[in-house]
């Protein structure tokens, strides 16, 4: 992990991935705006500190595509379904975010130019160092593939230093913390260990590409207010997933 002095971040760039399940809240569906409101917080705490800051936010609130496919639609047709529904995500975020006053831009792997540009490599890297936050939408703009795997893609395209999972447990555990008051959390794994153990942190297309460019990824628990920061400055939060020793 990066090493940080006590008033400077370990990580200069980050990708953050949101689920779109953690967006609904209790309500299980849609957006809730208190938890939006919340992590718009969080993250300014972060953008305040010069951490350039890209987002990947699943549609899981909206719409699930995997769900819709086993149900009997086309595959392809559902998982375009589910990247749309990602893009509603994201301009939510963005707006929770610029009401905070942190300047963003929504790049969509679909073209849709009236509400997001086109995904443009070279552009997202010039808004990040604007000290622009970059919200990806529209995962990879391919079926078959999950946003977890996207989140992965941009990071490696972007050059981030670190991939952050939120979610709404403390971190990776060996069984489920809400079934199972016995299981154990992990503080550090390899990627290996992620894909042997079966652990469904993220599926194992993401967790191989993260593998294959060195990427660590941290998973940490998002409703805990101040996380994000302790996360970023280096504090041991969450779990941490590096190569393999």
């Amino acid at each position: 992990m990066a090493a940080a002095k006590a008033d400077k971040p370990a990580y200069t760039r980050i990708l953050l991935k949101l689920s779109g399940e953690a967006l609904a809240g209790k309500q299980g569906f849609g957006v809730d705006l208190k938890i939006l409101q919340n992590l718009a917080a969080d993250i300014k705490e972060i953008y305040d500190l010069g951490v350039e800051i890209a987002i990947v936010v699943g549609g899981g609130n909206i719409f699930r595509g995997m769900q819709a496919s086993e149900s009997g639609m086309d595959r392809a047709s559902a998982d375009y379904m589910g990247m749309l529904a990602t893009v509603m995500n994201a301009l939510a975020m963005q707006d929770a975010l610029e009401k905070s006053g942190v300047f963003t831009r929504v790049q969509s792997a679909i073209e849709m130019q009236e509400v997001a540009e086109p995904y443009i490599r070279r552009r997202a890297e010039r808004h990040l160092e604007k000290n622009r936050v970059v919200i990806f939408a529209a995962g990879t703009g391919n079926p078959f593939f999950t946003t977890d795997t996207a989140a992965a893609l941009r990071a490696c395209e972007i050059g981030a230093n670190v991939l952050l999972k939120a979610t709404k447990v403390d971190g990776i555990y060996d069984a489920d913390p809400v079934k199972n008051p016995k299981a154990k959390m992990f503080k550090e794994l390899t990627y290996i260990d992620v894909l042997n153990k079966g652990l469904k942190v993220m599926d194992s297309t993401a967790i191989s590409l993260c593998m294959d460019h060195a990427l660590p990824i941290i998973v940490f628990n998002m409703s805990t207010r101040g996380t994000m920061k302790d996360v970023v400055m280096g504090k041991k939060v969450g779990t941490l997933i590096l190569p393999n020793k």
